[in-house]
């Protein structure tokens, strides 16, 4: 289970509606709403720039957040929308979610390389080139891994690593389904080679870009 759940600091918002919201904005802050979890929506509001540091930060809405509201018990949360402005693209408004222990959710969970330094390819000068630093995982609220781990003390030059190479936390499973690459051995740069020397191409990995979609939460109701 993570280790460390980044908290998500708020202040529960007296009032609803535009009215409310409009003057929550002239106090420097953005307004929200927290659903879901078997209980009433909360108002909150988070200051500006808080807010818009952590989003800068990336990987706002695949994060679980600790949220933190004075007068209220911690409750994890993921965001379910952040509205921005449509011209200058600042937040304006944000919905967050309440998950049980038992909800599915994604989150990216970072990928550890153990081992790397002394394993065969590294004593022939091969490098390990890290082609995804991070997974996107379907996990369980209450069982979320702090990382995944790759053993790559027997990795020799050519070697590559799978996602089924990685044995999985409980509750966990990857968001895509096809096998796909986490990391590679690759053969160390000749340098000086002479002009008389056939000229081999540059071998090229290929690095996929993943199109990441809004999460979804399972077990929860949708309401607004």
């Amino acid at each position: 289970m993570a280790g460390e759940i980044p908290d998500l600091v708020a202040h529960a918002r007296t009032g609803t509606g535009k009215g409310a919201a409009r003057q929550s904005r002239r106090n420097g802050m953005v307004p929200g709403v927290v659903y879901g979890g078997g209980q009433d929506p909360l108002p909150i509001e988070i200051p500006f720039n808080e807010l818009l540091k952590k989003l800068k930060a990336g990987r706002f809405r695949a994060t679980l957040w600790n949220l933190k509201v004075e007068g209220q018990e911690d409750v994890r949360v993921i965001a379910r929308d952040v509205q921005r402005d449509v011209v200058k693209d600042l937040p304006t408004h944000l919905d967050l979610m309440r998950l049980r222990r038992t909800s599915k959710v994604n989150l990216f969970i970072p990928v550890v390389f153990e081992n790397v330094e002394g394993c065969p390819g590294d004593k022939l000068g091969g490098v390990l080139t890290v082609v995804r630093p991070e997974v996107e995982l379907r996990v369980t609220a209450g069982d979320i891994p702090d990382h995944l781990t790759v053993d790559c003390s027997g990795m020799e030059i050519g070697d590559t690593v799978h996602i089924s190479d990685v044995e999985m936390p409980k509750g966990s499973k990857p968001t895509i389904e096809r096998d796909f690459v986490l990391a590679n051995m690759q053969a160390p740069t000749v340098m000086g080679s002479s002009k008389d020397e056939d000229e081999d191409e540059d071998e090229v990995v290929e690095t996929e870009v993943i199109n990441q979609n809004a999460e979804t939460v399972e077990g929860e109701d949708n309401k607004k």
